[in-house]
């Protein structure tokens, strides 16, 4: 099993590097920090079934705070044999994400 997100920058129409993340469990507790690599990617190994929070630092990224800073996205990891990607898809104004392969 294994986590990995990529974060695309829908403003500029490339992966968005240097976005900081956090990998939080259900509870809160911070388990590690990364930072998107220069493909947008970053990866969070191979946690245990149970309830998770990535946060994304996208203020930092595009320079401004004017709507949305910090994105949360809770998932639960049901199968620890299978893999989890979370990507996300985000401009100062808006995001989607979903369980990508």
């Amino acid at each position: 099993m294994s986590l990995s997100t990529h974060v695309l920058d829908t403003v500029r129409g490339r992966p968005a590097a240097g976005v900081e993340i956090e990998f939080r469990r259900g509870d809160g507790t911070v388990l590690a920090t990364s930072a998107t690599d220069a493909d947008g990617r970053a990866s969070f190994g191979s946690p245990e079934a149970g309830d998770y929070e990535l946060v994304f630092a996208v203020g930092d990224h595009f320079g401004e705070r004017e709507f949305l800073d910090r994105i949360p996205v809770r998932f639960r990891i049901a199968d620890p044999a299978a893999k989890y990607h979370v990507p996300l898809l985000v401009s100062p104004w808006s995001y989607s994400t979903y369980r990508g392969s």
